[in-house]
Formats: C-alpha cells, structure tokens, sequence
C-alpha cells in the first residue's frame, strides 16, 4: 500500500491541514496531558479537511493491484513516518541523523532514547530531557508481568519460535486491559482513546520483560535477572535482563530500538495492528495480532531466514567464495523455486 500522504504533496494546504503541529502546553507536561490538549484540536482538523477534501480523487486502481496485495494502491493515512525509496525513513518530517541530533540522549551517550522518539511519534514535538526521563521511569513502574504470564512463559517448550511465545503473551496480557474493562462498562466513545493510551503504555513497558524472558528461557536455561532498574532507560533495562553490560551495546540498542519504532502504516504488521484495532481490539490483542503478521517469512522472519541461507551459503562453499560460486549458489535457490529473502524482506 502506497501512503496516502504522498499524494496530499499536491495539496499543500491539505498536508498542513492534517499533519500541522501542536506545541505541548508546557515544557513540563505529561505525554498525556500533551495528548489531551492536542487530540481535540487534531480531530477539529481532520473533520474539517475531510469535509474539504472527501471526494479528491487521489489514485486509480487496477486489477493487478487487487491481485497483488494491494500494492500501490493510496489507501492508508499515516502520520508518524513516511518511507521514501531513496531518501530512507522520516519520522515526523525528521530524518534519522536529524533525530540523532535533536531528541534526547541517556547521560553520556551519544545515540537518541527510544522514549524520545515514541514521544515525537505521539505528538510531533522533540520532548525535553525531562519528559523523556520521566517516560523512563514511567515505564519502569508499568514493567511487572503478571504472574500467569511469567508461568504461562516459563512452561513454554524452548523449541516453541520466540514470535509465537511472544505472540501469546501479550494475548494473554488482555486479561488485564483497562480499555476492554471501560468498554465492558459503557465508557463514552469520546474517552476510548485515555484507555487505549493506559494499554499502550502498559504494554510498552512490559515488551523488554516478555522479550527477555523469552530470550533467557530460549537460550540460557531460564537464568536471568530479570528486575526493572526505575534509574535506567528502557533501552538498558533490556540489555541488563539480556544479560549484558557493554555501554557500547546500550547504545547500540537504543538506536536500533529508536530507528526500528516505526515504519509507516502499509506494511503487514503495522496495517493489521490498525485493521484489528478498527473492531475496536484492546491494544493486546491488536498488537499480537500485527506480531503473528511479523513472524512471516516475507515480513520479519526474513532477517532469520537470510542469517540462515547465508550460514547454508558458507557451509557449502567456505567462509571466501568467489564471484562465480557466489552466482551459483544464488542461482540454485532461485532455480528451486525458493523466494529468494535477500531481495523480500519487508516487503
């Protein structure tokens, strides 16, 4: 799917409509306290440019786009990034070096805080350093799993694929979903948004625990330390429960877990998480509905996939191969009628 904002580039009154920004209401406010102010002033805009523009023409369809998954065809709005072949990812109009410049940095580092970015995601505003620190700590206090969720992972057979282990987990977090329980109980649809911000952050904070858990029970027998440090960043307590303690592998994965926070909204994982989330799913259930969609071997899988054609490449022609036995080898996958991953990943 093509982004939809792409063709609002013909209109430049319509992409200041929709995509303007809010300031916070001041420098010390809350992720939510900001989210409350501007949610009322970006659904005004969004009903207005709607009642401006609904019937713009923005692409044709073709029959081989049907066919093809939807390929090419302008349906989606997404706000938080935009995909460019050449240019690579913008994450509300900021380019990953410029994000690398301008969000907020853990002490002493020089690579950005994923909160950073969750929160320019949010909002559209780089946040200060206290916001970011108080999202960290917020996180930390959101972190604790539930104990049937600790046993239902600690009793999953290590052979089971940490996607599917990861998968049920946070299915199983939907026991506890604040926005499922509101709307069991008939909460105004205009609140439904405080509640799914409640899930989500729940959520957020408790990924780098499920992760964890996984990777300890998968390959170091179950042994870990898996407590939640309220000093560190969420980036470090994910390598500290990981088992590591290298500054420089912290910041490596703060910019990986920065730079891979989002990638529009038209690929698999992230169009299911809002298809599911349209029926009006909690946030548990839609996100481990997009995480079943990762696990394909077109989409996320194909990282693992490509680690193991390389390691079959290697076993058989050596660790230094030639141009030609290169060609070879990469001629007899494709001739076996094996999607060649190299070149479908993420697509």
């Amino acid at each position: 799917m093509a982004l939809f904002r792409n063709s609002l580039k013909c209109y430049p009154a319509a992409e200041k409509t929709i995509f303007g920004s809010y300031r916070c209401i001041s420098a010390d406010a809350s992720l939510k306290d900001c989210l409350a102010n501007k949610i009322p002033k970006e659904q005004e805009r969004v009903k207005n440019f709607r009642k401006e523009h609904g019937n713009t023409k923005v692409g044709e369809t073709t029959i081989d786009m049907m066919y093809g998954g939807m390929r090419g065809i302008k349906g989606l709005v997404c706000e938080t990034s935009v995909l460019d072949a050449d240019e690579g990812i913008r994450f509300r109009g900021l380019s990953i070096p410029e994000c690398q410049k301008v969000l907020p940095k853990a002490a002493g580092g020089d690579e950005p805080l994923p909160e950073g970015l969750f929160w320019l995601l949010c909002t559209g505003d780089v946040p200060t350093q206290a916001q970011v620190q108080s999202l960290s700590r917020e996180w930390a206090t959101r972190a604790a799993l539930p104990q049937h969720v600790v046993t239902m992972l600690n009793n999953m057979p290590n052979t089971l694929h940490p996607m599917s282990q990861l998968s049920a987990a946070v299915t199983a977090l939907n026991h506890d979903s604040k926005y499922a329980k509101a709307y069991s109980q008939g909460v105004h649809k205009s609140k439904y948004w405080e509640f799914v911000y409640e899930d989500s952050m729940d959520l957020i904070a408790k990924l780098p625990v499920i992760a964890a858990t996984i990777y300890n029970n998968t390959y170091k027998g179950g042994k870990g330390n898996m407590c939640v440090d309220s000093n560190l960043d969420w980036s470090a307590n994910f390598v500290k429960m990981l088992g590591y303690d290298d500054e420089k592998f912290t910041e490596l994965m703060r910019l990986y877990l920065t730079i891979h926070s989002d990638h529009e909204g038209g690929n698999v994982s992230a169009h299911t998480v809002h298809l599911v989330g349209s029926a009006l799913s909690d946030p548990y259930l839609s996100f481990a509905a997009g995480m079943n969609g990762l696990a394909g071997p077109l989409h996320g899988l194909a990282n693992q996939e490509v680690l193991i054609w390389l390691l079959k490449l290697r076993e058989q022609v050596g660790k230094s191969p030639s141009e030609q036995e290169l060609k070879d080898f990469i001629w007899k996958t494709l001739k076996s009628g094996q999607v060649s991953l190299i070149y479908n990943i993420k697509k």
